[in-house]
């Protein structure tokens, strides 16, 4: 793998070479617009709306609405505004891994070794250990982030986070209310036949799949492969949906229905009275050989 950055993990004196490098990639196909007759890749000008003419690109500066009035701001502006310019990434405080709701974890980097293992070995197992994450503060590409380092495996991981303010306050309508015990019931059937190990292998991306089928079909001048129909589920009442998703399960999931323990006692009845009706033929037949 090659690190996208060397810098220094710095927990209080203690100073830990390490490397960052990416954790994730994306598998989507680039797409582009190109002209339909000949296949010329489509280009936008930069154009003010004002002048409507094309703007080069040394009189082009930033700028931000406020109350309908837009404040510019060029790079000299931008150059005064205080700015981290330490590389290391400064451990602010460690938290227990449980208190941090995944919700603020934005992008994933893994952390190696830039020097000897040991500092690195030592602050991942006693993370580990006390089953800890470190929140740390670092610029990349001139952006101060906020992140957490934690444990995966051999490496560290380090994942940039949202800030507090960030994080929108749920207000959703309709997520009160009481449900139906019957109803509770089936859905805990239909989760637990449901429930399974974390494989993540066993998910695809079936559009991109599809994508890529679409696009060696037109290479080599096939017709394109159709999907499937979308079949329209009919409208059913909550329970009549639990009931046919909980038929629709693997039967190996499912818990013992509570018949079988009926069964099992008629059975017991009916072997107590043949019992029962054999005991007293024997009786009179010892009475009549005496």
């Amino acid at each position: 793998m090659r690190s996208i950055l060397n810098t220094t993990l710095a927990l209080g004196l203690v100073r830990i070479p390490v490397k960052v490098y990416s954790a994730t990639s994306s598998h989507d196909r680039a797409m582009h617009q190109h002209h339909a007759s000949d296949g010329g890749r489509i280009r936008y000008e930069k154009v003010c709306e004002i002048e409507e003419e094309p703007v080069p690109a040394e009189e082009i500066v930033k700028g931000v609405e406020v109350d309908d009035e837009v404040i510019l701001l060029d790079d000299d502006d931008l150059a005064a505004l205080p700015q981290s310019t330490s590389r290391e990434i400064e451990v602010l405080s460690v938290v227990p891994s449980a208190q941090i709701d995944p919700i603020y974890y934005e992008k994933t980097y893994y952390l190696g070794p830039g020097g000897k293992t040991d500092p690195y070995v030592l602050l991942r197992e006693a993370l580990h250990e006390a089953e800890r994450t470190a929140l740390v503060r670092f610029t990349m590409r001139q952006r101060e982030s906020l992140a957490a380092v934690r444990v995966r495996g051999d490496v560290l991981v380090l994942e940039t986070m949202l800030w507090p303010d960030e994080i929108v306050i749920p207000k959703v309508e309709g997520v009160g209310g009481e449900v139906v015990q019957e109803e509770l019931e089936m859905a805990r059937i239909l989760i637990d036949a449901r429930s399974g190990d974390w494989e993540p292998e066993r998910y695809t991306d079936e559009y991109q799949e599809a994508l890529a089928e679409l696009i060696e079909a037109k290479r080599e001048g096939r017709p394109a492969p159709k999907a499937a129909p979308e079949r329209k589920a009919k409208v059913i009442n909550l329970m009549d949906a639990l009931k046919k998703s909980v038929e629709q399960a693997d039967p190996d999931r499912l818990p013992a229905k509570k018949t079988v323990r009926k069964s099992a006692k008629k059975s017991a009845k009916k072997t107590a009275r043949a019992s029962a009706a054999k005991k007293p033929a024997k009786a009179a037949s010892r009475r009549k050989s005496s």
